[in-house]
């Protein structure tokens, strides 16, 4: 008798686990449509009775949408993927999050997640030097652009389309051997700073410009296509995105939502984020074909509270510097 009453404690969880992760849920995206398609329909095989859509843009894109919405009393979003942790920041800061001390996170770092409870980070996308490779020079260093033979050849995304060359500006902000004296002198060189890190690929692809500041992923699977680029770990060391994982508070479907990142951050996840080319937020998941070992990647230190602080001040900076 005590066998068969413990066997039918031992399936209680799983059948009300089954009970709640179900439904519907909306996913906010600034992944590639393609790949926002393939993790939706990997989180589906594990969880067949969910039913999924998203919507995708560029973070600065995206989060204006979920503004509107909540001014508007009616958010469709149950689950937001952005780029950054400072867009996270400024959700959590007006209670739009919802907090779950006990998320599972499998082996992903601490230092990638968000000690309240309130966003997950689920990868490290890096930005740092992309180069056509019938361009004559080669650069290993960010102070390399700063030459004279680079002036009018570098194209770079906007901070006001792309979460990661926001988070890269304040990054390269917080450098003592960059800092706005670099900037300065960058912003000297006819930079291109117009649209998202695919305009850059298209770029420096095209041999419109022979060299970006850019994501890691794209130039990296393009490499692998054929295409005459590639990117360059700087030695100075990269800025990088998290792109953190996060549910709306008063989202439809907690049980869905809360499936949704468990399913991002577990092993399973962070081997689909590595099929689909990205380097995974956990050490012991392999990274990716193009990629070098993650302990050999010098990920710049970053500050995310001083980045919060300082953003705006940042911005308007940045903008009279380059005419952004």
């Amino acid at each position: 008798m005590r066998r068969h009453l413990l066997a039918a404690l031992l399936l209680l969880p799983l059948a009300g686990h089954a009970q709640t992760v179900s439904g519907h849920l909306t996913l906010y995206t600034s992944q590639p449509e393609a790949d926002a398609t393939r993790t939706l329909a990997a989180f589906r095989d594990t969880y067949p009775e969910v039913t999924t859509e998203f919507v995708r843009g560029g973070t600065g894109q995206i989060l204006p949408r979920i503004r509107a919405e909540l001014a508007a009393g009616a958010p469709r979003a149950d689950v937001l993927l952005l780029a950054d942790s400072l867009t996270m920041e400024g959700l959590k800061a007006e209670n739009r999050l919802l907090r779950v001390p006990d998320m599972q996170t499998g082996g992903v770092p601490a230092a990638l997640v968000d000690p309240d409870g309130t966003y997950w980070g689920t990868k490290l996308i890096t930005t740092g030097l992309l180069r056509n490779t019938r361009a004559p020079l080669h650069p290993a260093r960010w102070s390399d652009l700063l030459g004279p033979e680079y002036r009018g050849q570098i194209a770079a995304p906007a901070h006001a389309v792309s979460g990661a060359a926001l988070i890269h500006l304040l990054t390269i902000v917080q450098q003592p051997a960059l800092g706005w004296l670099y900037l300065e002198k960058l912003a000297k060189q006819d930079i291109r700073a117009a649209g998202g890190n695919g305009q850059v690929m298209q770029s420096v692809a095209g041999g419109e410009r022979g060299y970006g500041v850019i994501i890691d992923y794209l130039p990296i699977r393009e490499h692998a296509k054929g295409a005459p680029v590639e990117f360059v770990f700087p030695e100075e060391g990269v800025s990088a995105v998290t792109e953190p994982v996060a549910i709306l508070a008063g989202t439809r479907n907690p049980g869905a939502a809360k499936a949704f990142v468990a399913f991002l951050l577990s092993a399973d996840g962070q081997r689909l984020a590595a099929r689909q080319g990205y380097l995974p937020a956990d050490p012991a998941i392999a990274p990716p074909p193009g990629f070098p070992p993650p302990q050999d990647i010098r990920v710049m230190r970053f500050d995310p509270a001083r980045a919060a602080a300082e953003s705006e001040a940042a911005i308007r900076r940045f903008n009279a510097l380059f005419g952004g």
